[in-house]
């Protein structure tokens, strides 16, 4: 296997891999890393370039040849992703609430988060009180509106945690840049659902390790 076969191979088809490399090995964020390419490989180290700064990565122990080429920078992988913290399965997409129970928690929760952030509104004559149903259901909108001082905050602040733990524990390890579109998407939908964020996450990485280990077989 040459050299030169090596590095256009990793620069066309294993640009996630250079990236993990640059953020483990040369502490530099996933922007910082972007679009990183080889521009040299030596029996001991990776040259690298990206946004036109240049990185060294050790190859340690030095290689015979350039034929351990293949397992070595694998393992190199696996390593940057265990100095990472990260798993090996990447979260690639946003899923949206799904079935009857993630479904109707969202939407209520939602409901609550638009009516009731503050007192007023459950109130005969204010806006949400007389547009969004509550005026056919006074007895339940005295509920809520004795309620609402406490309900309006532990919602709140319950939904602001799990969505910090979404980030922390989920978002993070599979890959998701913080800010990125993505990211976004699965944390306000954290905030607004809670849980079943958790749940779809975990769904689609028991899936894609499915289709890795089938892979292997």
């Amino acid at each position: 296997m040459s050299k030169d076969f090596i590095i256009k191979h990793m620069n066309a088809d294993h640009g996630d891999s250079l990236q993990l490399y640059l953020q483990a090995f040369n502490k530099i964020s996933a922007r910082e890393a972007r679009n990183a390419q080889i521009e040299d490989l030596t029996l001991s180290s990776l040259t690298l370039k990206a946004n036109g700064a240049r990185y060294h990565v050790p190859i340690d122990p030095p290689m015979k040849d350039f034929n351990e080429a293949r397992g070595r920078l694998v393992a190199l992988h696996k390593e940057s992703l265990h100095r990472l913290g990260r798993s090996e399965i990447a979260l690639t997409e946003y899923r949206a609430p799904k079935g009857f129970l993630q479904i109707a928690i969202f939407g209520l929760t939602f409901f609550t988060y638009v009516t009731c952030f503050q007192q007023s509104n459950l109130l005969p004559g204010a806006f949400v009180y007389e547009n969004l149903g509550y005026k056919y259901v006074p007895d339940f909108a005295h509920f809520v509106y004795n309620i609402q001082p406490f309900l309006f905050p532990a919602v709140t602040v319950i939904h602001t945690l799990e969505s910090i733990l979404l980030a922390v524990l989920k978002l993070k390890p599979h890959g998701v840049p913080v800010l990125s579109g993505l990211w976004c998407k699965w944390v306000a939908s954290c905030f607004i659902e809670g849980y079943g964020s958790f749940q779809r996450i975990d769904q689609f990485v028991k899936e894609q390790e499915a289709k890795k280990g089938g892979k292997k077989e």
